[in-house]
């Protein structure tokens, strides 16, 4: 079984319209989208500064030896048929060119294989362009239903950065495993 799923995607500059093919990282412990600064460097992605730095921390909540992210790119993403205009943060990734953590993984919902490592796109949110016309469950004459928190999520996902009030605070919940499931799944 796979431990990493890696997809072939196209970014396309929002100014030129004119596109590479990446390997591209899903990875559920990211809480942003990532592109390799050398990679945008060398295909001449236009960046835009932030209004203010993001430090970059480790997964151990240790400040990362790189700066703090100052730039951020906009691209189309496609992927077999799904599109989106997206932003990226610009830091150095290594040999990764652009990861898409969980943020995207919440907004989309792909369903992922993990024995072969495929994603197939079947859960987009309205506002993806692949959804155009694309029927589902749920669907009132043609168009997606979408809820609330699904738009929260896809907003914060493709967000530019002014509202950094926004983020929740998460608070602990000390409730006992048998206060929170059903009892009848506990037997």
């Amino acid at each position: 079984m796979l431990r990493e799923v890696w997809l072939n995607i196209g970014l396309e500059k929002i100014d030129t319209h004119k596109g590479i093919t990446v390997k591209v990282l899903l990875d559920s412990s990211v809480t942003r989208m990532f592109m390799d600064k050398k990679t945008a460097a060398r295909h001449g992605f236009k960046l835009q500064k932030l209004n203010r730095p993001v430090v970059v921390r480790n997964v151990d909540s240790m400040n990362n030896n790189t700066r703090a992210i100052t730039h951020q790119v906009e691209v189309n993403m496609y992927y077999k048929g799904h599109v989106e205009r997206m932003k990226m943060d610009i830091c150095d990734l290594g040999r990764t060119k652009v990861i898409l953590g969980m943020p995207w993984l919440q907004a989309h919902n792909p369903e992922i294989n993990w024995e072969i490592g495929e994603v197939k796109m079947t859960k987009c949110p309205l506002l993806c362009e692949g959804n155009k016309g694309r029927e589902e469950k749920g669907t009132r004459k043609g168009k997606r239903v979408v809820n609330l928190e699904e738009e929260k999520i896809v907003r914060w996902a493709v967000d530019d950065k002014k509202d950094w009030e926004r983020e929740e605070k998460v608070e602990a919940d000390y409730r006992k495993i048998e206060e929170m499931v059903l009892k009848k799944f506990l037997k």
